[in-house]
């Protein structure tokens, strides 16, 4: 019989796509995160006494809350451009400066084996709106990588049974 393998998770894709009702869906961002965080579900329990029973509580499942994805990559010059990619910053100005259809981002989080032969992880989220963008930390005296951060507060988050 052989032995279960563990889930790494330094090969991963991430594949976002902004939508609006009635337009056919764009590609925001895919696959060239450095960091994926947030895959997250919390379960809400609440407590109530009753009374008569003094030895403990009765518990009940409440709401599940749900924490913000947050995606950390490198900051890109497309293909033959001389300037950075903007889409995030876009998205989250044009939805702060109160353009209308205000639009809505779903996702795929994809993890591969060491190999990338075969998926062996996938999650999804739907409806989510940028919450937070950080650029780089600049500085002059090393050589690092410019970073951007973009943290997305989401309707729903699910671990697909296939990826």
């Amino acid at each position: 019989m052989a032995e279960p393998e563990l889930v790494q998770s330094f090969r991963f894709e991430v594949l976002l796509t902004l939508g609006a009702a009635g337009k056919p869906p764009q590609l925001l961002g895919n696959g060239a995160f450095a960091e994926c965080g947030g895959l997250e579900l919390e379960a809400d329990v609440k407590e109530y006494l009753e009374g008569g029973f003094n030895s403990g509580v009765i518990r009940r499942v409440g709401r599940v809350k749900l924490q913000p994805l947050v995606l950390k990559r490198g900051i890109m010059v497309p293909e033959g451009g001389k300037y950075m990619d903007t889409a995030f910053w876009d998205w989250l100005t044009a939805m702060v400066s109160g353009a209308l259809p205000v639009l809505r981002c779903d996702g795929h989080i994809r993890v591969s084996n060491p190999h990338n032969t075969q998926k062996v992880a996938h999650w999804s989220f739907t409806r989510g709106l940028p919450v937070k963008l950080t650029g780089p930390a600049l500085n002059a005296k090393t050589g690092e990588i410019a970073i951007e951060e973009l943290h997305i507060a989401h309707e729903g988050l699910q671990l697909e049974a296939k990826p």
